[in-house]
């Protein structure tokens, strides 16, 4: 059994890893989050130490290390922009990082980590779901067993419908979030890379508050997506049936299905981690290169091989009043 600590037990995606951890076997001692709305603790780990000040954190992760009961891992769930600083955290107390994606905001943030875990002889693990999704592992394996010389057509669209909130919280302030496309479409880049091949060329065709669209060239595809927030932006078919969600991966036109499954796969990314697997920074570099790039820059509009649900009609961002 591992001992775990948990940073921002207090977000959306906290309890799915509160559920990995106990799912594997192993106890979560202790937990940070300056919110306090943490009842699902009690689901999971209703003896586990909780803390809203950083401060007190540490001294108790201190006090665990100086009492033999010190942390194997750190699992960080906080706002992106603090990725960064909690991982240097967890290294620095001895244990080894689960993170959440993105891992960190900016390609050079991963090298000096590399630095930190040379220094303190533990591991930086990402969650990249995607990459033990049973239909996306066979979608590679199709590839790579493929015609070697073949240049795919892809179309991936993501439609995840926020209200107002997002706007006040950390994600709707790029600074924070890196974004949309960092936000919401950072671990479907990294699949795309993973299955068909590294960046050739990076074209940005929208890029606002609310979506964001653009074409890749990879090694192997030819990539139009498209990623939005905005419940206007869903297919008519969608909208009828009252979905604020839309999924699609289609690869020469074939619809490729991934959207079950969904619900175990933090489960399935701690135990591969615990196995001795796991993907470490240099498997996470290169979607965190993509986001960057597309974040500065510059949006060429409607031009080129452009994703269809691009030419929607573009919207105020809600809180302008003008």
């Amino acid at each position: 059994m591992k001992n775990f600590g948990l940073i921002g037990a207090a977000g959306y995606i906290a309890p799915r890893h509160m559920k990995a951890i106990k799912d594997t076997g192993n106890n979560l001692l202790a937990a940070y989050d300056k919110f306090d709305s943490v009842g699902v603790m009690d689901s999971h780990f209703p003896n586990a130490d909780f803390f809203t000040e950083f401060e007190r954190f540490d001294r108790h992760v201190d006090k665990l290390k100086r009492t033999g009961q010190g942390l194997d891992y750190v699992s960080i769930c906080s706002p992106n922009y603090l990725h960064d600083s909690h991982i240097r955290f967890g290294l620095r107390v001895g244990a080894n990082v689960i993170c959440e994606k993105p891992l960190v905001l900016n390609p050079w943030n991963i090298d000096a980590l590399a630095e930190v875990e040379k220094e303190h002889g533990t591991r930086v693990f990402n969650i990249l779901q995607l990459r033990l999704h049973p239909s996306i592992i066979a979608l590679k394996k199709r590839i790579d067993h493929g015609p070697k010389n073949k240049i795919y057509d892809i179309d991936l669209a993501y439609i995840t419908s926020r209200g107002h909130w997002y706007y006040t919280s950390w994600k709707g302030d790029e600074s924070k979030s890196g974004g949309i496309a960092t936000n919401i479409g950072v671990h479907f880049y990294d699949m795309l890379t993973w299955v068909f091949g590294a960046v050739k060329q990076n074209t940005v065709h929208i890029h606002t508050h609310d979506r964001a669209a653009g074409y890749f060239e990879l090694e192997k595809a030819r990539v139009r997506w498209f990623l939005s927030i905005n419940a206007d932006t869903l297919p008519d078919y969608v909208k009828a049936k009252g979905g604020r969600t839309y999924r699609s991966l289609t690869l020469e036109n074939e619809e490729i299905e991934f959207s079950d499954g969904f619900t175990e796969l933090h489960t399935h990314s701690y135990q591969h981690i615990l196995d001795g697997h796991g993907f470490g920074l240099s498997e996470a570099k290169p979607s965190i290169e993509i986001v960057h790039d597309i974040r500065h820059q510059e949006a060429i509009g409607l031009k080129g091989d452009y994703h269809p649900l691009a030419a929607g009609d573009l919207a105020k961002h809600p809180f302008d009043k003008n």
